[in-house]
């Protein structure tokens, strides 16, 4: 009788074509390649200074989305790029995909989006697949019991080459979920007090599977929010075992599977679970139902509290002094009621549309405060049609926030949309590293309900006191 195993090893044992040793690593067959403008552009060089092509160009689809404007005028406007540096990555993978025959969904593409949202959109994400891409956030894909990770622009030119990676076999961490999270309580601050308990090294070396109920009680876009900032605690992926959850959203996507095939792939991605006593390397239990409202105070995300709590008064974590003077907190200050100067809701880990109508729920019948910024920006074209066609765009704007174009936008200060130093950005994003918005940026991490309210109060709020009214 064979061992039981978990979801990890099952997909990768799938995937090896040559197995680990104690002295090579495995080499595993990729079945998803998502490739974009900023970590290609040196991989394409190396297959034409070698004479190679793309090994499997079916199995690879671009995209534009860090360096891309989000601003109408300069995608469908005819106004160019304002950046310089972007407009050269953006033409550069056009040229690259013409020239090795790579599916590009081009700056004005109705299907364009940030990469790891148009891939479950497109249906191109599935159970018990291998996904890479040379992005930290490839982990989003995991929701879906894929196997996906980031990888560093040698890598993406070795999978280009050989649709192949090398990969050492992480260990395994579940993190089990109990209960269910409370109204006004998000998958976004799940995550953050999963990272907040196991620290932005907890996962490191380990692929994360999210258990349990409170993980099961998720839509696909909150499972691909907790999946998504798996990397933020150290892990090299994160994965959900698809359920029917699952199947609903990708069935009729247009790269899922169809009729008899369909039924075959259900079949087959209904074994993809962990086993009844699969024995993981370490497990950690949190009950979802004690979450409350999470944020960020620090510069990275483990430095985090509930938004009614506080800054630590002391802290072992050795940047913890550097943290408070870059943030231009105090230790033991209180959270709520600080100022925000922007609000950004977006990012591959909260742009859905689901993210937006929730964000709307607490905006409708409101203006943001005076003085402060908010930037609204859907995930994908796709999204911002069904978002338009719903009407959240006029609630947006109503509030006074504006409503872009799809793309990575503020999340990282590259693209245009950036915060200015020494302005606090409360934001939807991932990452809140020193700079990552804008020089001198202080970003906070935090879900789209916070957010919202907090946009309309232009202080950190507890999103439930406006739920409530």
């Amino acid at each position: 009788m064979s061992a039981a195993r978990t979801l990890f090893q099952k997909v990768w044992e799938r995937h090896e074509v040559v197995p680990q040793t104690a002295d090579t690593p495995a080499v595993l067959f990729i079945d998803l390649h998502l490739i974009h403008e900023v970590t290609t552009p040196q991989a394409f060089t190396v297959l034409r200074e070698r004479g190679l092509k793309v090994r499997r160009p079916d199995l690879t689809i671009g995209t534009m989305d860090h360096s891309t404007p989000t601003r109408t005028e300069q995608v469908f406007g005819g106004k160019p790029i304002s950046i310089a540096s972007a407009a050269n990555q953006v033409r550069q993978l056009e040229l690259n995909c013409t020239e090795f025959g790579v599916e590009l969904m081009n700056l004005q593409s109705d299907k364009r989006g940030i990469v790891h949202v148009i891939g479950p959109e497109l249906g191109a994400t599935q159970p018990g697949k291998t996904i890479v891409c040379g992005d930290s956030h490839t982990s989003t894909h995991g929701a879906f019991g894929a196997l996906a990770f980031g990888i560093g622009t040698t890598e993406v030119g070795h999978v280009l080459a050989t649709q192949c990676l090398l990969q050492t076999r992480a260990k395994t961490l579940a993190i089990n979920v109990t209960g269910r999270l409370r109204p006004g309580v998000t998958a976004k601050d799940l995550v953050l007090a999963i990272i907040g308990r196991i620290g932005v090294g907890g996962g490191t070396g380990h692929v994360i599977e999210f258990r349990g109920e409170g993980i099961r009680a998720l839509n696909m876009d909150e499972r691909m929010t907790v999946c998504n900032m798996s990397i933020e605690a150290g892990a090299r992926a994160g994965m959900v075992a698809p359920d029917a959850v699952t199947f609903e959203y990708l069935k009729g996507r247009p790269r899922a599977p169809q009729g008899a095939a369909w039924d075959a792939a259900v079949a087959d991605w209904n074994t993809l679970v962990s086993d009844p006593g699969a024995v993981f390397d370490r497990e950690v239990t949190l009950d979802a139902s004690t979450v409350e409202p999470m944020i960020t105070w620090g510069t990275h995300p483990g430095m985090v509290a509930a938004v009614t709590g506080s800054v630590p008064a002391t802290s072992t974590d050795p940047v913890f002094e550097r943290a408070l003077t870059y943030m231009g907190f105090t230790a033991g200050q209180k959270l709520a009621g600080s100022p925000v100067n922007v609000v950004f809701i977006g990012s591959c880990t909260n742009s859905r549309l689901t993210d937006l109508r929730a964000a709307a729920g607490v905006l409708k019948g409101h203006r943001i405060a005076a003085g402060v910024q908010m930037l609204v920006v859907p995930g994908s074209q796709q999204i911002k049609k069904l978002a338009e066609a719903e009407g959240l765009d006029r609630i947006f704007i109503d509030a006074g926030a504006e409503w872009r174009e799809s793309g990575c936008s503020m999340c990282l200060g590259m693209n245009g949309d950036t915060v200015e130093k020494g302005q606090y950005s409360l934001s939807t994003s991932n990452r809140n590293f020193e700079g990552r918005q804008g020089v001198g940026a202080r970003t906070l991490l935090a879900s789209p309900l916070t957010a919202a309210a907090s946009a309309v109060r232009g202080v950190i709020t507890d999103p439930r006191e406006l739920l409530q009214d």
